[in-house]
């Protein structure tokens, strides 16, 4: 069984909509005993990576997402805020998120960007649309996706890995940028796969069937 774990910050229900799709049994779920049940964990999430960490701590979520990811191993994939809850601090409230990737969560930061500036906004914030991702790595998540292919951004945050052996895919938007990370049983990415079409279906369908 599929847990989507349900920590009141992502768009479940589309989600949920895609992975029955693809013929796979699912559950969104808040519930620590259905995580411990689950063979694969989606952890979504839209909005803020302060709020998302307070949440998972008040429905006691952490205790038992690190139980069965880091010592069980359960394959678990974060989708946007979902990726950047997996590194080790965030300036977005300045708090620690799942320290499960080496990396640190940081705004983007263009010329032009910063209050009382005139200069031309060349790159806008928050980054909005579809973009580019360029594999770095072999990747069960891009099995049968070509190189380049576009996917459905939306974040003003970006994952910042110390090692970059954990840097699956990179995009370019006013320079590189982490858009897919994985180490070993966990994978994050910074765009929406359940917004982005056939290549977001082929790359969900690819993490729920690979053993």
């Amino acid at each position: 069984m599929v847990v989507i774990v349900d920590y009141g910050m992502g768009n479940l229900q589309s989600i949920l909509t895609k992975v029955e799709r693809l013929k796979h049994s699912a559950l969104v779920s808040s519930n620590p005993q259905d995580i411990m049940a689950a063979s694969k964990i989606i952890l979504p999430g839209v909005g803020n990576f302060a709020a998302g960490m307070a949440n998972i701590q008040q429905r006691n979520l952490q205790e038992v997402l690190n139980k069965k990811v880091l010592e069980d191993k359960a394959p678990v994939l974060g989708i946007c805020l979902g990726m950047q809850l997996l590194t080790c601090f965030s300036e977005e409230g300045h708090v620690d998120g799942l320290k499960w990737i080496d990396a640190r969560t940081e705004k983007f930061n263009f010329p032009g960007t910063a209050s009382g500036s005139t200069a031309k906004l060349t790159f806008r914030i928050p980054h909005v649309g579809w973009n580019k991702v360029f594999q770095k790595k072999a990747s069960v998540l891009f099995k049968g996706i070509a190189d380049g292919q576009r996917f459905y951004f939306t974040h003003s945050y970006k994952a910042c890995c110390k090692d970059a052996g954990d840097i699956a895919a990179a995009t370019d938007y006013g320079g590189e940028f982490t858009s897919v990370i994985e180490r070993g049983n966990i994978f994050g990415v910074q765009f929406h796969p359940e917004k982005s079409h056939d290549h977001g279906l082929a790359l969900i369908d690819n993490f729920l069937t690979y053993a």
